[in-house]
């Protein structure tokens, strides 16, 4: 048996506990005692946190609120990232005597561009905060030269640095990185627009009429958000870190699942826009609303998860997942796999990547040049015959049986070129 102190739940969200749950906090936030409630949902968010209840704390992260403030959060965070106990700082003591990774200079520039809406502080202040979250990406980067940095990424970093301090965040950014943003860190984009596909088809589930009026729409309009946990595009600091609660606290492919719910919660606004007027429809999805209402999205996102779990999802879309893929290895967050089983998924993935790549410049080259390869191949085909044919002795007949035939394929050739 597990200690009750430690035992990890069988996924993120058990969908009658959360709903009892959920009920219980409604009844907390009750605004005749709002303030009343606030302190005893602080008072069982610290308590979880001592506890290490995660079923606790994820209904808390999940109810309206979130986990109410940042020391709560420098708290619960690292519970859900794994960076509370068993990874030490001293694991990156010696960072700056590694190798400088190959993003660098990129790193830099978007450090420059960095905490464009938060905080509201002092100049002298703000550039000690760029050159912490400079230090913060390089240091993760050296320890793990195979992940390749994306632009926005430092915008993921900049809210565990705020929230949880420049020390705690050091195991929190490795553990996000490895074990959740894992394959937007590949040398390749592919993995991640496959996540994007999933979009279409939970609105297919639920809305059928709606996901119609979209029509070929490819769903790249939610790159942006998806690939940097909504941070690059939600300016207020209290919002971005109430959605990192949630986030954190379930599994990574809810994280699409949201961007689903907020379409959904257009979904006027869309049937206004005329069908055929794609760049329009494009142009408006790739905009997050604002405000953003994000405990009833939150709540969306949770529905549209348990009624339609991603293995049930049409068009193939789950089945296109990598099975080395950050949203099927991490359906529990919270299990127990090691960094060196990341790194190894990581690197598995890459050799996917590799022969997929392969097989499509494999399959250009011949799509572009078959003419030239039916027509050697037939060559090949009849002039092994023709040797094959001699050393049997076969008559006339039967060779021109074959001529004939090549006559034949050559006409019958251009014909399927088109």
């Amino acid at each position: 048996m597990n200690d009750p102190s430690t035992t990890q739940p069988e996924g993120p969200l058990d969908e009658k506990q959360e709903i009892s749950r959920n009920n219980s906090q409604e009844k907390l936030l009750d605004p005749d005692n709002e303030d009343i409630a606030r302190s005893k949902k602080e008072e069982a968010i610290r308590k979880a946190c001592d506890l290490r209840d995660l079923d606790a704390l994820v209904s808390y992260a999940t109810s309206q609120g979130g986990l109410l403030n940042d020391d709560l959060r420098r708290s619960a965070w690292p519970i859900f990232l794994r960076s509370d106990r068993d990874v030490q700082d001293s694991d990156f003591a010696s960072w700056e005597d590694l190798p400088s990774h190959g993003d660098e200079d990129q790193v830099q520039l978007d450090v420059n561009r960095s905490f464009v809406y938060y905080p509201q502080c002092a100049e002298d202040e703000l550039l000690l905060k760029k050159d912490e979250l400079s230090i913060l990406i390089r240091r993760v980067l050296r320890k793990y030269p195979m992940l390749c940095y994306f632009q926005g990424y430092h915008d993921i970093v900049q809210v565990l640095l705020l929230v949880l301090g420049e020390k705690e965040a050091v195991p929190a950014v490795t553990n996000i990185s490895l074990f959740r943003i894992r394959d937007y860190m590949l040398p390749s984009l592919s993995p991640a627009l496959k996540h994007l596909q999933l979009i279409p088809a939970i609105i297919e589930k639920a809305d059928p009429a709606l996901r119609e009026h979209l029509g070929g729409i490819k769903p790249f309009f939610a790159l942006a958000a998806t690939l940097t946990l909504y941070a690059h595009d939600i300016q207020e600091y209290s919002d971005i870190a109430r959605l990192f609660d949630f986030l954190l606290a379930t599994e990574p492919v809810v994280s699409i699942y949201l961007f689903a719910a907020i379409i959904l919660s257009r979904k006027k606004e869309l049937l206004e826009i005329p069908a055929d007027e794609p760049e329009m429809l494009h142009f408006t999805l790739s905009k997050l609303p604002h405000p953003l209402d994000l405990d009833s999205l939150i709540s969306s996102a949770v529905r549209l998860f348990y009624d339609y779990p991603p293995e049930l999802l049409p068009f193939g879309a789950w089945k296109r997942i990598s099975k080395h893929s950050v949203l099927k290895s991490s359906r529990d967050p919270f299990n127990k796999q090691t960094r060196d089983e990341a790194i190894r998924l990581f690197e598995k993935q890459i050799r996917q990547l590799h022969n997929e790549e392969l097989r499509e410049k494999a399959l250009t080259f011949l799509w572009h040049n078959r003419r030239t390869i039916g027509s050697v191949a037939v060559a090949i085909f009849i002039g092994a015959m023709s040797i094959w044919i001699r050393k049997r002795g076969l008559d006339t007949p039967l060779w021109s049986y074959f001529v004939g035939l090549k006559t034949t394929f050559r006409k019958w050739l251009p014909m399927i070129s088109m």
